[in-house]
């Protein structure tokens, strides 16, 4: 399972004009194939009578899935540009549609290219790329007589707090970075003297804006 990595985060929309021709750039987070082809269609739909719908995506952990069309411009200046934005940002899971309307001049192979490629990058800053960082929730169980003291030095701390639970005794929920787990066992076990328990609860993604 991955556990750090880039991707967008939700639908995101921009528009460019260059030589008189109108550059709409559509992007959206995809975890699947079909959920790109979809997205894809829907644009195409939208745009119906537009000149081009160029689109790329990649997908997968491991960037198995990468797919790239031109929708009638030249072959390579179009989708291959918007997937290279893509793939030189480090995004996963991340479909984009660039949709044109001619505007009567002629760009050539490289203004195509810059074109795509400066439309992609846009609508990147419209959709806002996060990193997707993997955190362990951690059960803090302890005696209500530490309770101001744990509570007050999580809240102080770079780990989020997430729930408080008023039982038999205080259940405390605590979202911590992967990697960082061992470290807070410890930490809580020494800050109560080893009279809390500390115990893995479940694991989700976390985001953090990058851009």
């Amino acid at each position: 399972m991955r556990e750090n990595y880039l991707t967008v985060k939700g639908y995101g929309e921009s528009e460019i004009v260059i030589s008189k021709s109108r550059f709409l750039t559509y992007i959206e987070r995809a975890e699947t194939e079909e959920d790109a082809i979809s997205f894809i269609d829907g644009i195409k739909k939208l745009h119906h009578n537009a000149t081009h719908n160029c689109s790329a995506y990649i997908i997968g952990e491991h960037d198995h899935i990468q797919k790239a069309n031109d929708d009638g411009e030249p072959s390579g200046t179009a989708g291959v540009p918007m997937l290279e934005v893509l793939k030189k940002q480090g995004l996963k899971d991340t479909v984009v549609v660039v949709t044109r309307y001619f505007g009567g001049i002629k760009l050539g192979g490289g203004g195509l290219i810059r074109a795509y490629g400066k439309a992609t990058t846009e609508g990147l800053i419209a959709a806002q790329v996060v990193e997707r960082k993997l955190h362990h929730f951690m059960k803090v169980a302890i005696d209500y007589t530490w309770l101001g003291k744990v509570e007050n030095e999580i809240r102080s701390s770079l780990y989020t707090l997430e729930e408080i639970r008023y039982l038999e005794g205080v259940e405390i929920i605590v979202s911590v970075p992967k990697e960082e787990e061992e470290q807070f066992r410890s930490w809580i076990t020494e800050m109560t003297n080893g009279q809390a328990s500390t115990i893995f609860e479940d694991a989700q993604f976390v985001e953090f804006i990058v851009n």
